[in-house]
């Protein structure tokens, strides 16, 4: 009796550690399991998932989501949020598609810049209110999502801008080596994220304010700044994607990029961010806008109508937000 007692005795803290590793595996590795899992079913339910043209469609479609989910997770990690990105982009599109515009320009330099320069400036908007009247991050993208279109509107008077230069369509339609340059330009940024949030300071202090605001103040840490300086950030990249759409379009419209940030925040909280703070990575959220871009290529494909994927997408989203929940809660 007294054995069997101590066999089980024994047996459960092994047991114990089997679940703990097991959902901690589940906790690290589950987004890649999802994403792989997804891959497959696509390629039994339909022959053109696999082929070479289909991948590089998505990965196209993807980049410019990308781009702004890597954008949207600094600000996510400081326990941050916005709204803003998708009038960004429409915004920094047509100003910068003004200075690309006519069969002999050839300048590519400038379009550059000032659509950086645009993205840049309203994401310094949204940190300047943020940080330092301390307002709360939902209102004032909110509100900057309506300046920034009724912006893209006044510009150019409501009409879009096409006639855009071969060498700045480039940035959208181009190649390199087989790869088209928006997947070039979103691996770049993305190993930029990366190295910010991994290897350097800042993006130590990044994690620090979002996991603990008042802790991270009082071990001296410029709350403010750091708090500015993601949503700078965001505006930058938003900048960046404004861009490449307005390049792989041939055009910049006025109505471009409406519900793109609904997009990329499902990406970055998909990928394992948690809206709480201080949690998450640049290659979960890659991962996430993946997942984002082969369903929609998927659903596409098996001709599912827009509208039940908007229903679909609603739904994983909740899905994940009520996952990272009840993780953080148990923690």
């Amino acid at each position: 009796m007294s054995e069997n007692v101590s066999d089980k005795a024994l047996s459960a803290p092994k047991e114990l550690k089997f679940k703990t590793d097991f959902m901690t595996y589940l906790a690290k590795y589950g987004i890649i399991i999802a994403f792989v899992v997804l891959c497959v079913l696509l390629s039994i339910v339909s022959p053109y998932f696999l082929t070479a043209h289909n991948i590089l469609n998505v990965l196209k479609q993807t980049s410019i989501n990308g781009i702004l989910a890597l954008g949207m997770t600094f600000v996510i990690l400081t326990r941050g949020i916005d709204l803003s990105v998708g009038s960004i982009v429409a915004c920094s599109a047509m100003v910068a598609a003004s200075f690309a515009t006519g069969s002999g320009n050839t300048d590519i330099f400038t379009p550059l810049m000032v659509g950086l320069l645009t993205g840049g400036f309203l994401g310094a908007v949204n940190g300047f209110m943020v940080s330092k009247f301390t307002l709360q991050p939902f209102v004032v993208t909110l509100g900057m999502l309506s300046v920034a279109r009724g912006l893209t509107y006044i510009y150019n008077d409501g009409m879009p801008t096409s006639n855009l230069n071969s060498t700045f369509r480039l940035i959208g339609q181009g190649e390199v080596l087989g790869i088209p340059v928006p997947v070039v330009i979103s691996l770049l940024v993305f190993a930029v994220s990366w190295f910010l949030l991994k290897y350097t300071l800042f993006g130590r202090y990044v994690y620090a304010v979002g996991g603990n605001p008042k802790a991270a103040r009082t071990s001296g840490i410029n709350v403010k700044k750091i708090t500015f300086t993601v949503y700078v950030i965001s505006g930058l990249f938003a900048g960046l994607a404004g861009l490449i759409l307005s390049a792989r379009t041939s055009a910049a419209l006025p109505q471009a990029g409406i519900s793109y940030e609904l997009d990329a925040i499902a990406a970055v909280v998909i990928g394992g961010t948690s809206l709480a703070g201080g949690v998450g990575t640049v290659v979960g959220t890659l991962v996430g806008a993946l997942i984002i871009g082969v369903m929609n290529n998927g659903l596409d494909l098996l001709g599912v109508s827009s509208f039940y994927q908007q229903v679909i997408k609603g739904a994983i989203i909740v899905l994940a937000v009520m996952l990272d929940r009840s993780r953080f809660s148990k923690e």
